[in-house]
């Protein structure tokens, strides 16, 4: 470092290999400082450059997989969709032939993959068209299934020249809701050799209505019920040779025709 006249500067001397003169160059400090605050700036500059830069060019870079992913999502869910519908156009057609056959001559699909017992499912009424049912204690006067059903086997006692049968068998596939045909109070509920799983309730006026061959009950003995609500699901428990329900009233004891009391159309 050298002054001239009170101006401070740099001196470089250059000496080339083999010559005998050297040459000499003399920088400003001013400038110097210029130059060293530059570099600094740039250095700054460039670290921080990496340090922000680089991730985007990273994430950058990971755009197209990630696009070419997406895509893949997206094709592999209209197949998805696809086999859903495909899936739930099948399992309408098993469901409306189990129904058109009317009993569990088809097999439930669920029942036959799962090892443990599985709940039917529940099916709401249609509220544009609810039923007349009482809200009081009442006589037996109602179709005791939303549905049909077909009636295998009639009211037959001693007097007919066919086996005693008391009450009506109406074939339904299991796990249909059984409704009490009026309201009243459940005088006993249990399994029975003959009738199987069985609901016994007790109406007014000395009038009685038994629900056999359930497959669940779902009241408890001494509770009130109301006429339609559901006590039970049909099945094939007891002496059964196939899924029904046995519907059968009782007056003072004695089993009488269901027919008599229930006028609704079934």
């Amino acid at each position: 470092m050298s002054s001239a006249g009170g101006r401070r500067g740099v001196s470089i001397i250059v000496q080339r290999d083999g010559a005998l003169q050297s040459q000499s160059y003399r920088i400003p400090l001013w400038l110097v400082r210029i130059l060293f605050v530059a570099a600094v700036a740039a250095t700054t500059l460039l670290v921080l450059g990496i340090a922000f830069y680089g991730p985007i060019v990273r994430q950058a870079a990971r755009v197209p997989p990630l696009e070419r992913e997406v895509e893949r999502l997206r094709t592999d869910n209209l197949h998805i969709r696809e086999l859903a519908a495909a899936l739930d156009s099948v399992e309408s057609n098993y469901e409306r032939l189990r129904n058109m056959v009317g009993a569990d001559i088809v097999p439930d699909r669920m029942s036959l993959s799962s090892q443990l017992p599985v709940a039917p499912p529940i099916y709401a009424s249609n509220p544009a068209s609810p039923a007349n049912y009482e809200t009081e204690a009442s006589l037996p006067r109602h179709w005791p299934l939303d549905e049909r059903g077909y009636v295998t086997q009639g009211q037959a006692l001693s007097d007919s020249t066919k086996e005693d049968h008391p009450g009506i068998d109406i074939a339904v596939p299991v796990g249909s809701m059984v409704r009490a045909s009026g309201g009243g109070i459940i005088l006993q509920t249990g399994e029975h050799e003959a009738y199987g799983r069985f609901v016994l309730i007790e109406h007014p006026e000395g009038y009685q209505s038994m629900y056999g061959h359930l497959s669940r009950i779902l009241v408890v003995q001494g509770a009130p019920v109301r006429a339609g609500e559901v006590i039970g699901r049909s099945g094939d428990t007891g002496r059964s040779s196939a899924p029904h329900l046995h519907f059968e009233i009782r007056h003072n004891g004695i089993s009488i025709d269901p027919g008599t009391m229930v006028k609704e159309a079934r």
